[in-house]
């Protein structure tokens, strides 16, 4: 299955969600917050399959990776000592893509993804375009030097409000430290990770 690219705010109705983490699908208060198609104000009650299924699926399209890639990282997951859904977050918080955005260099995780294919980050003072590159604490992340001042990067960091403790930026420098996993507690309270692990322990031993 190849990556989702269509409209985001289709899938945040779908699943009552917000993928961007920031809600901006819905700050319109034109845009409506039921899941689409005719039938989408009606609430049917899912079965044990149907809720693993959406919440697989909305972290997937929330950290936008395709099949292939979610099935991998949770793979890896479950090789790591301690909770397997915890460990399977950090992998995912740990993906390059995801801490540009996380330092606020692009306004979503999509664009981040840009900005890495596109080779506008380094990572320990080495270009690295590969947006599912596993970071390591301690990493140092920066827009390489001729992005810095880029209208786009610099609109999104002055957007960035967001404060994480397991990242520090520097706004000035356009750079910043991977300093640590994140705690379970400082990711979003909305996803319950024990279903995805329901979900594929059923397909990987």
């Amino acid at each position: 299955m190849s990556r989702y690219t269509e409209s985001t705010f289709k899938k945040s109705r779908r699943y009552g969600f917000s993928i961007l983490e920031n809600g901006k699908e819905f700050s319109k208060g034109k845009k409506r917050t039921t899941a689409p198609g005719v039938h989408g104000a009606r609430k049917s009650k899912l079965s044990g399959y149907g809720t693993q299924l959406q919440e697989k699926q909305k972290v997937k399209f929330m950290y936008g990776l395709n099949e292939r890639q979610f099935r991998n990282t949770f793979a890896k997951s479950k090789k790591i000592q301690g909770v397997t859904g915890t460990n399977f977050l950090q992998l995912l918080e740990s993906r390059l893509d995801n801490l540009v955005f996380r330092l606020g260099f692009a306004g979503s995780r999509q664009g981040a993804r840009q900005l890495v294919n596109h080779g506008h980050i380094l990572v320990n003072g080495k270009k690295i375009d590969i947006p599912s590159y596993v970071a390591q604490p301690g990493d140092l992340i920066e827009v390489k030097e001729s992005m810095k001042k880029n209208d786009k990067v610099q609109e999104a960091l002055q957007n960035n409000q967001t404060t994480i403790e397991f990242v520090k930026v520097d706004k000035e420098g356009v750079k910043g430290e991977f300093i640590r996993l994140p705690e379970r507690n400082e990711l979003n309270s909305e996803i319950n990770e024990a279903l995805i692990v329901e979900w594929y322990n059923r397909l990987i031993k």
